[in-house]
Formats: C-alpha cells, structure tokens, sequence
C-alpha cells in the first residue's frame, strides 16, 4: 500500500427514506486555508463565468419548471374532487327526493337532469401543461449537465497544464523528497476530485438552493399555518441528525483506521510469505489479524448501526408532521380557506424540501473534500522552481570532456553541508572510478555534473565553461548514463534502443546493439527487435534490460559517461558480457564509474576515494593499495572476506 494517499472523492450519495443526497461516512479532509483556496479556485473558473450565468439561469428555470408541477396538479385534483362531490350531491338529492315520497314530478325532473361528471377537458388540458412544463425542466437539466461538463474538463485541463508546466521546472530535490504515489495521486485522484465536484456537486448545490426558495415560496402561498408547522419538524430533524452523526463520525474515523491496519498486515504477509512461512510465524499472523478483524467488526457494526437510525428517527419525525398538515389541511378546507388540491400539492411540497437542504449540507462536505485537494494541487504550484536558464546561455558546440569542480561546496540541508572545499579535475578521455561506502557522496558528485543540484559555493566546469552558465538541457545532452536501476518504457526493444537519440537510422540502431553484445539475444527473442517489453520489462532478464540501456548509452553518443552500479544487480557471468559492452561504451569518453565492486575498475585512470561528502584518497589502483589505506582497507576486505572493521573505515 502506497503510504500516502490522497482523499478521494465522495462516494455515492446513499438512499434512504429522505432521498437522495443523504450520506452518512468518515470524517472528510479539510483544507488548511479553505476561503484562500476557494478564492485561488476561482481564478480559474474566471474564464467559464459567461457559462456559469447561463447555467445559473438555466437551473432556476428548470427548477421553476419543476416545482410549480404539484400546484397544477393539485388544480387537477381540485377539479376530480368538485367532479365527485357533485355527483354525490346529485345522488343524495334523488335518494332524499325519494326517501321522503315527494310529488312525482319533482323526482321525475330530478331524474331527468344530466347525472354530473368530470370536467375531462380541463384534467387533460392540466396534465398536457403538466408534460410540458417538466419536459422543458428536463431540457433545462441537460443543457446544465452538457454546460458543466465543458466547464469542469476546461478547468481541470488548465490546471493539469500548470501543474505539468511545474512539475518540469521543479528541482530534482523535491521528487527526491516525496513519494511518487503521492504526487501521482495529486495530479490524478485530486484533479478528477475536483472535475467530479465542479460537474455534478455545483449543479446540485445552484437547483438545491432555488429549490429550497422556491418550495418555501409556493408553500406559504397555499397556507401559511400548514408552512409553520412543515418548519417546525425541520429544526427537528436537523437536531437528530446532527446528534446521530456526531456519534457514528467516531465509529466511522474507527472503521477506516482498522481497515487501513487490516489492510497493511494482509499486505505486509502476502509480500513476505515465504518468509514468514520459514520462521513459523504462522499463528501470531493469524493471530493478529482476527484481533484487529475483531476490532474492525465492533466499530464497523456500531459506524452501520448508528447511521442506520436516522432513517427511521426522521421517517418518525416527518410522519408526525404529515398528521398535523393534513389534519390542519382538512380543516381549512372545510372553511373553504384552501382547496383540496391544495392539500395534495403541500404534501408533495413538504417530502421535497427537506431532500434540496440534505443535499446542501452533503454538498458542504463534498466542497470541504474539494477544497482540500485544490489545496494539495496548489502546493504543488507554490513550489519553489529550480534556478532558470540564463538568456545568453553558453553552447559548447564540440565538446571534449573535461570535467573540473573547483572548491564545491554542497549539502542537502543548509545546516548540514556534505562538501565543503571539493576541488578534482578530471581531464578528457579519462575513466574515474568513485568508491566509497553507503552515503560518502559518490551519486551526489554526479547529481552535481548534471545539475539535478545547484552548489552553494565554488563552481563546476566543463571544458572551461561554468555548468550555470548553460542550458541545463544543452548540459545534459553532452552525458550519457547507466543506472543501477534500468529504466526500460512499455514498447518495443527497438523504440527502447532508439530513445538515446532523436532520428537515429536502422544501422546505427542495430550497430549499437552489437557493440553493447546485446544483438545475439535480441534475435533470439520471437520477435526480436519488435518484441514489446511490459512495464516492469519483467519479459527479459536483469542483464538484457542492463545491456539494452547501454545499447541506448552507446546510440546516444555522448562526451561524458555515467555509470552508476551498472553490474550490481546481475550475475559474474552476465558481468563479463556488460564489461565488454561497457568497454565499448567507454571508448575515447570521459567516464565517471561508481561501483561497490573494486574489481570491476582497477584499470581506471584515476580513482576517488570518497567518505562524509569529501575526497580522502585519489589516484592509481596500484598507488592506493601500495599506501595501505582507506581504499586498500575497502578492496582487501571484499577479497579476504574480513571485517570492514577500523581498518576499513578509519574516518568512519
């Protein structure tokens, strides 16, 4: 599990009773600065604010459209009811006629009169008014949905492009200080966060708000009183949400501790199972993990009860409140204060209002959750830049590959410097080997050539030109490397070969494979050059990926070469196949080769003796273990299988 993670975006609004839009869950992450990054987010909806008018507009219409429905149809309803309480007039009349043996005449006129019934012309007329009416809402929504969707994508394109632009101009410190998944889930999970929110949350949060006015409105325009008592079960049921959720956000804070717990110790097992398996720690496993299983039950199912109660608590309150709108209702009917219709539409009125303020409230939560990943996107943007490129940059149009530091001085912290007073000059042609044990400085040396790092003092030079003074990109392309770790993309071995450079030709692309000794098993391979690595380039051995990045190294051409452990992680055979290649490779350049393995650079012109960032040793191989020292300490111990003892590490 990756040991950053960003906040994801809320989940789906769960259904209840209440309607959609009530979500009950952890805790959300909140923003440090929530009005300033609000602010700062606006900037960059500036230039969709002609959009947002009109979707603004848009949404009130729709909504308009939508909620004046149930008063049209509670004139449907009115007329039904006049319809049947007619009829019943008219058959009570006839019943009474006869019941009291009035004179034939007056029950025979009775009879004779048109039986009353339904105006179906004036229902129908409603229920065409009534399509209409919310077809057009339904278009009004799309065109919001169509709208937002641009508006959303258009946003968080820009700020992808920014944040990329950033990313490019970051120092390499900043990468080396933070995870990868951390910032990947800044630039994915944080980015779709807030598409998510500026697409659907906005428009809820806009036709909430002006559904909530507009309810309000047409239920004070039916009855007053009966809006007074629908108002009185709001307070009430915001009460009893606020008290359940108070006590489940505990549970639920719980719930996810135990499952990222959970979670790590099944990870941590499956990766390491066969050791596990070889030590017997079979049962404390198992053990442990029906502890924490134990734990995630009892909090998971409090977390699920406790939000299982607001359902019914507030299908409780609302029901009371329904008894006392219709009862009040029919009273005002019977003095002829309201319709029957009227009833009907409040009603209808009352189960929708409260489902506009929970979506607002959920709104809030998902605004909170948004807000905080603009305000991780936005560190990114605040970052502070590497040093920029000097205008009138030098160009070294044929370099030879002198490399000179003269009295470096550098450290990670300000207050822990690792160089102090670093001077060597290595001149061109020449292979120097750095030694040295586990954090001396030797990959730092090189971070400082390539200007991954800028010195605090002295300067570096190559071939008599100062590296401030270029194109950080003019400088890199003078270099060739080979890592420790292969780098390797998902494509093809040739399209992998041909990344050293730019329009490289079919010939030179397979003549670097040969002299990398890389060709033989390149045609061995079904497809050869074609076949396509994966990701992890798992599909080939460790030292075929090795002699592939050198095959890259030698196409690519370059002054100056870095090899960093480029036979560390392979076999003494494949070794022999990668010092061929990389003899080839070397050829003519100047060479700077880190390596744990001291055999592997005995014939090196010069060779560095690095500890605590500074150079304790320099010369022959032969000079340095004639002298009995720091280097000869290091190169006896690998051989005679000693301790690297005092001897080994004097200064250390």
């Amino acid at each position: 599990m990756s040991s950053r993670n960003s906040q994801r975006p809320a989940g789906p609004a769960r259904r209840g009773p209440m309607g959609p839009g009530h979500m009950m869950g952890p805790p959300v992450e909140k923003a440090k600065d929530f009005r300033g990054t609000l602010a700062r987010l606006t900037v960059y909806l500036r230039p969709e604010r002609h959009r947002f008018i009109v979707v603004f507009f848009l949404a009130v219409a729709s909504t308009i459209f939508s909620i004046i429905g149930p008063k049209i149809m509670g004139k449907a309803t009115t007329k039904l009811a006049e319809g049947v309480l007619a009829k019943y007039a008219y058959y009570m009349q006839l019943a009474t006629a006869i019941q009291e043996k009035m004179p034939a005449a007056v029950i025979d006129k009775l009879e004779k009169q048109p039986v009353p019934g339904f105006d179906f012309g004036y229902i129908g007329k409603i229920l065409l008014l009534l399509v209409v009416f919310y077809l057009i809402s339904a278009l009004c929504s799309y065109a919001m949905g169509y709208i937002m969707s641009g508006v959303s994508q258009n946003t968080v394109y820009r700020m992808r492009n920014d944040v990329k632009d950033k990313l490019d101009r970051l120092p390499l410190k900043y990468f080396d200080q933070r995870t990868y998944g951390e910032i990947l889930s800044r630039v994915t999970n944080d980015m779709d966060n807030i598409a998510t929110t500026l697409q659907q949350s906005m428009i809820q949060l806009i036709t909430s708000l002006v559904t909530v006015i507009g309810i309000l409105i047409m239920m004070l325009s039916i009855s007053p009183v009966m809006t007074l008592i629908a108002l009185v079960t709001l307070p009430a049921s915001m009460l009893i949400t606020l008290l359940i959720t108070k006590n489940s956000q505990n549970f639920f804070a719980g719930q996810q501790k135990c499952i990222g717990e959970l979670n790590g110790h099944v990870e941590e097992m499956y990766s390491g199972h066969k050791i596990v398996k070889v030590f017997g720690h079979e049962e404390d496993s198992i053990a442990k993990f029906k502890g924490i299983n134990a734990r995630l039950y009892g909090v998971g199912w409090k977390a699920q009860f406790i939000s299982g109660i607001i359902f019914p608590a507030l299908n409780f309150v609302n029901n009371i409140g329904y008894v006392f709108i219709c009862v009040v209702g029919g009273l005002l009917v019977a003095h002829k204060k309201i319709e029957v219709g009227d009833i009907q539409a409040f009603i209808q009125y009352t189960r929708q209002f409260t489902q506009p303020i929970i979506q607002v409230a959920n709104i809030a939560n998902v605004l909170q959750s948004t807000v905080a990943s603009a305000e991780r996107v936005f560190e990114i943007l605040d970052e502070e830049e590497q040093i920029p490129d000097r205008e009138d940059a030098k160009v070294i149009m044929f370099p030879e590959g002198r490399v000179k530091f003269e009295h470096v001085k550098f450290g990670y912290k300000e207050e822990a410097p690792l160089m102090e007073d670093l001077s060597i000059d290595v001149k061109e042609g020449n292979t120097v080997a750095i030694v040295g044990p586990t954090g001396a400085g030797k990959t730092t040396l090189v971070n400082l050539i390539m200007r991954f790092y800028e010195v605090q003092g002295g300067r570096i030079t190559v071939d008599g030109v100062d590296i401030k003074d270029m194109k950080r990109g003019d400088l890199r392309a003078m270099f060739g490397m080979v890592l420790q770790d292969t780098w390797l993309f998902n494509g093809t071995i040739w399209d992998n070969i041909a990344y050293g450079r730019e329009g490289a030709t079919e010939e030179e692309i397979i003549n670097a494979a040969k002299a990398a000794n890389a060709d033989h098993f390149i045609k061995t391979l079904p497809d050869g050059y074609g076949t396509i690595l994966n990701e992890e380039a798992s599909n080939i051995s460790q030292g075929q990926k090795q002699l592939l990045t050198i095959a890259r190294a030698i196409l690519a051409d370059p002054a100056i070469l870095i090899l960093d452990e480029a036979t560390s992680n392979i076999d003494t055979r494949t070794e022999v196949l990668v010092q061929k290649a990389m003899a080839n490779l070397m050829k003519g350049k100047t060479s700077f080769v880190i390596a744990h393995r001291l055999s592997t650079i005995r014939d090196a012109d010069l060779i560095l003796v690095m500890n605590n960032g500074a150079i304790i040793e320099q010369g022959s191989h032969t000079e340095l273990l004639a002298r009995g020292g720091f280097y000869a300490g290091l190169y006896n111990s690998q051989f005679t299988g000693g301790n690297l003892g005092d001897k080994a590490y004097p200064d250390g």
